[in-house]
């Protein structure tokens, strides 16, 4: 259960004084439904409402506060005319503008004679100072509740700022003294408060330079939102290290038969990548290793050589890819190798029916079938294993978590491998993938050659289609990508749709022309990718949807429209399905003049480097955590304080710090590791406590 002291924070935002159904139905929208949600959401701004000396020196268009003597007031001749309260000082005057004020209420705020303090946005209209409706109006004899520094937040529509501001305050004050979690002698070397005093300063910025990402408060409330999901990720693999599991030992004899049939001399990375894996599976406990590379580091050799070593053991392998084309490929690229081994494949797809499916099935399920390639029919109830002892998922991100699980629990405490053609900057892996252990094909194959990047402006779009014309003559092929599907979402951007009706009139049936976007049911696209893949097309127009797909050992170049448009790693992903031949390649980035300064870094980059590595690092420190992964996919934790690429450093400190205590106190009994069971539950990283108490 969760602990008694943070129940005021995951209350319902409408226990806070004057927020009401409605008002917590925006407050909802904008921050989330809870209190603890209104402490997790950071000022975006904050306004200065500090006396400014004169009139004179006020500048317009900015927010001031002044001290002004009330003139006169000038009620409206017409309806819609706004009453006006003419002020001065000494050295200039105001005009206070009012639409729609009642004159009872305008006599009581603004006697003539009297001095007011108005503080408000100042423009400049027809020549004169004029102040619409101000913020505040204070008589300064009295006690004003206008703050000098006033926090700015997000807000929807029907939403004003002085509400959200008043909820967040509030929202504070309910904030509760917590033990500390936090490693001591860190707080004082770092020169962080403790957890309350952070969220109080956070919330009361004294001017611009409070709100940013690197300073201690908000350092120090990243820290713990880190911390906590680093913790979680380590419970979760000390108890599963803990757990009783199965040793698949090999003996390498599978694998001597085949490495010397390789076309290819391994890399330094791939022989590393198979020593660690098998070193995981041989122990007695479940392997859960992500396996990272770029496109075309040979990650599937990695794969086969775990197979292998699986099927050595007496067990089974399952190979899941995203799309049934790729699942097709893989099984097409590596059943000589298998044969070799003197071992059995098939692939199980959605499109097997009748007797060939129920025979494929029968010989999963009876163990004649020692590899199984697949998509996401490997999930269903009729396909079951003999003794499954390895999965290999393709491309991870595509599958959720619950989908590899359900894949796993046909075996028991079945060792998992997921790879992924992502390179993923090493901030963020710890932070998506540090239950795992991680291997990194950092070499690329001997003789493959760098793709020649080459960007121009639109304006070239003739002469690009000359060079596609050229390439397809040599009986080569073309990716042509698009940001968009069709003209009407399009905003402007080449559309996919549009592109490939341009190509197809100006080639004929010289150069056949292929469409293919994310709007299209799967057969359809699986049948255009296919008829790619057995060159029945020469050029190949899409959409996105193929930035991890079909391997084209002819494809040598790939045209980017509206490359400004794309991320640094998903360029290089697209980059990466060209050059996978002997053949030399090129891609060519098309953009829209003029480039911004961070579309031109992107594509200077890009220029420079072919290293994925490297690229997502870039890509990160250039976007962003969420963006660079794409957030929907990423499998990041959802961080509301913390930023990847502004707290870099705190990632490794946390890691450090989490691995220490699950070392020292594995059960959180300790009076630190029971503070950070509050820290658990408060940053919602509670599954891992309810892990321990399951034992």
């Amino acid at each position: 259960m969760r602990p008694e002291v943070l129940t005021p924070l995951f209350a319902d935002v409408s226990v806070l004084p004057g927020i009401g159904p409605r008002l917590a139905a925006l407050i909802t929208k904008t921050a989330g439904p809870r209190v603890v949600d209104l402490l997790a959401t950071a000022p975006t701004g904050v306004i200065d409402r500090r006396l400014s000396e004169t009139i004179e020196a006020a500048t317009p268009g900015t927010t001031v506060t002044l001290k002004v003597r009330i003139d006169r007031r000038e009620r409206p001749e017409g309806g819609r005319r706004p009453h006006k309260i003419l002020c001065s000082d000494e050295t200039g005057f105001l005009t206070l503008v009012y639409f729609h004020a009642k004159e009872p209420w305008l006599a009581a705020q603004f006697p003539e004679g009297a001095e007011r303090i108005v503080s408000g946005k100042l423009e400049s209209v027809y020549g004169g100072l004029q102040m619409a409706h101000p913020d505040y109006v204070a008589d300064p004899r009295e006690l004003c509740e206008m703050p000098e520094m006033e926090p700015v937040y997000p807000l929807t529509a029907g939403l004003a700022p002085k509400v959200m501001r008043k909820a967040a305050s509030a929202a504070v004050e309910r904030a509760p003294a917590l033990q500390e979690w936090i490693a001591k002698g860190l707080c004082e070397r770092e020169g962080w408060p403790g957890w309350r005093e952070a969220v109080r300063l956070l919330h009361a910025p004294r001017g611009q330079e409070d709100l940013s990402a690197r300073t201690p408060p908000r350092r120090r409330l990243a820290y713990d939102e880190i911390f906590t999901s680093l913790l979680a990720l380590a419970l979760i693999r000390n108890r599963r290290a803990a757990a009783k599991g199965r040793a698949l030992v090999s003996d390498g004899s599978r694998w001597a038969r085949v490495e010397p049939t390789l076309p290819f001399a391994l890399t330094g990375a791939q022989r590393r990548s198979i020593d660690e894996v098998r070193a995981d599976m041989a122990r007695p406990s479940q392997m859960v290793r992500l396996l990272q590379g770029d496109v075309g580091s040979g990650k599937t050799i990695v794969a086969l050589a775990a197979a292998l070593a699986a099927a050595e053991a007496g067990a089974q392998t399952a190979i899941m890819a995203p799309t049934e084309i790729l699942a097709r490929q893989h099984e097409e690229s590596l059943r000589d190798l298998i044969e070799a081994a003197g071992l059995q494949s098939i692939l199980v797809t959605g499109r097997d029916k009748g007797r060939e499916r129920e025979a494929k099935l029968a010989g999963v399920k009876a163990g004649y079938v020692d590899i199984v390639f697949g998509t996401h029919a490997l999930f269903s109830e009729d396909v079951a294993f003999d003794d499954l002892g390895l999965v290999v998922v393709d491309e991870q991100h595509r599958f959720g978590v619950r989908q590899r699980l359900a894949l796993t629990e046909k075996g028991t405490r079945t060792d998992l491998l997921v790879m992924t053609a992502t390179p993923i900057p090493r901030t963020l892996a710890l932070a998506a993938y540090g239950d795992m252990d991680v291997s990194r094909l950092d070499e690329k194959p001997p003789g493959r050659q760098p793709v020649a990047t080459i960007a121009k402006p639109t304006a070239a779009l003739d002469e690009v289609f000359e060079a596609v014309g050229r390439a397809a003559r040599r009986g080569e092929q073309v990716y042509w990508v698009c940001p968009r599907v069709e003209a009407e979402d399009a905003g402007g951007l080449v559309a996919a749709e549009e592109r490939a009706e341009a190509l197809g009139a100006y080639f004929g049936a010289r150069v056949p022309v292929g469409l293919v976007h994310g709007k299209m049911p799967g057969p359809e696209k699986d049948a255009v990718m296919a008829a790619f893949y057995e060159k029945s097309l020469s050029v190949l127009v899409a959409t996105t949807v193929i930035e991890v797909g079909v391997n084209a050992p002819d494809a040598t170049v790939m045209v980017i429209e509206n490359a400004e448009q794309f991320g640094l790693a998903q360029l290089h992903q697209l980059r990466g399905r060209v050059g996978r031949g002997s053949k030399p390649a090129t891609c060519l980035l098309l953009y829209k003049s003029p480039l911004g300064e961070t579309a031109k870094a992107r594509i200077e980059t890009l220029r420079r480097t072919d290293d994925g590595f490297v690229i997502a690092e870039e890509d990160l420190a250039l976007r962003g955590a969420g963006d660079a992964l794409g957030a929907a996919q990423s499998g990041l934790p959802r961080f509301r304080l913390a930023d990847a690429a502004a707290h870099q450093s705190l990632f490794d400190m946390a890691a450090d710090d989490a691995r220490l205590l699950v070392e020292e106190d594995p059960e959180l009994v300790t009076p630190r590791g029971q503070a950070a069971r509050t820290a658990l539950y408060l940053f919602e990283r509670d599954a891992a406590v309810k892990l321990l108490k399951s034992g």
